[in-house]
């Protein structure tokens, strides 16, 4: 039973509401499908639980959430909390929309909320700053330049952070920061499916296939870390639901993304610039617009946890075949050898 978020690595907490799955604070399940996710409070982040664990806790959940009565509820969506404080997200049949708000809509207000605060504080600083640098005699050019110096890093992130630690191609252990994000772009596999460019010690390395979509699901949440607004969740939903699924999405915007991520200009870049004089325009990875880049992030996210669905599904199967061929063994050692003949014949017929 893991017990850490596997996107931020965090302690996912503990209840003492479910006897057959301790782990988390805040949990969703949906019955009808026997899936269970446990919500990281850090990162807001979904984590789908092993299939040899969920069954019975998913049976619990639905039993406690039904004797709850502090809980509202939708027609596809429910949340309630329980006496110890654990709260129970129940998944119905929602539409898509409905439950992307959901799973997406909480972590991306979060982090932007958290970004408005950080900006405010940066202001006050940088206001504070440039005051007494032109009370000491600077120059207003060199004030210009720190103001910019602090906008770029209020919107980017520091340069030096590292802000996810990759396997390249290779097998090495590389440290990315966030300046490698900068100049590091989306391309276009030999698939014609996604593909990243990362910027990284002076050389590019290129992910592709299964590749470069781990690699991109590390990154796009340090590259999302200022979040969204309700408007900015509900287009990237809208881009998803446009495109049918998470992977015809990530197909559909290789193309796009990649132009973007390379600096070909937009008009939207036109007349945007510093006080210094310098364009203010995002580039490599940043140069996607919000709502792409959350929708990217999402689908991402979505892909992984049909893949792993994917591979339970394969995993039933396996036993199936293994349980129906010792069923077999089993049935044929009860039979004597002329009814299992008669009966080979009958099937043949």
């Amino acid at each position: 039973m893991y017990s850490t978020c596997i996107f931020c690595t965090r302690p996912l907490g503990h209840n003492d509401a479910l006897e057959h799955f301790p782990v988390g604070r805040r949990l969703a399940f949906d019955a009808a499908k026997g899936r269970l996710w446990v919500i990281c409070v850090f990162c807001r982040r979904w984590n789908l639980t092993p299939l040899e664990e969920r069954w019975e806790a998913v049976e619990e959940a639905e039993r406690l959430f039904r004797d709850t009565r502090l809980r509202v509820s939708t027609d596809h969506i429910g949340l309630a909390r329980v006496a110890d404080g654990t709260d129970l997200i129940r998944v119905g049949a929602p539409q898509r929309p409905e439950l992307a708000a959901w799973r997406y809509g909480d972590q991306f207000l979060r982090r932007r909320q958290k970004h408005v605060v950080v900006a405010g504080a940066a202001a006050v600083i940088g206001g504070v700053a440039i005051v007494s640098g032109l009370a000491a005699g600077a120059g207003m050019l060199a004030v210009a330049g720190l103001w910019e110096l602090g906008a770029r890093y209020v919107q980017r992130g520091i340069p030096i952070v590292v802000v996810a630690r990759l396997r390249d191609p290779n097998g090495a252990l590389i440290r990315v920061r966030t300046e490698n994000l900068e100049r590091s772009t989306i391309g276009i596999g030999r698939d014609g499916e996604l593909a990243l460019d990362l910027d990284h010690a002076h050389r590019t390395i290129r992910f592709e296939g299964a590749h470069a979509r781990r690699a991109a699901s590390a990154l796009f949440p340090a590259l999302n870390r200022r979040g969204g607004s309700a408007v900015d969740v509900q287009a990237a939903v809208g881009r998803l639901v446009h495109a049918g699924s998470a992977d015809e999405f990530l197909s559909s915007v290789v193309g796009q993304s990649s132009r973007l991520t390379r600096g070909i200009p937009t008009k939207a870049d036109e007349g945007r610039r510093y006080p210094s004089g310098r364009p203010m325009k995002e580039t490599g990875l940043f140069a996607l617009p919000t709502s792409l880049s959350l929708a990217i992030e999402m689908a991402l996210h979505e892909e992984q946890e049909r893949r792993a669905l994917e591979g339970e599904l394969a995993e039933l199967e396996d036993a199936w075949r293994e349980a129906e061929e010792i069923g077999a063994i089993a049935d044929d050692m009860l039979l004597p050898l002329n009814i299992e003949q008669a009966l080979k014949r009958l099937r043949l017929r």
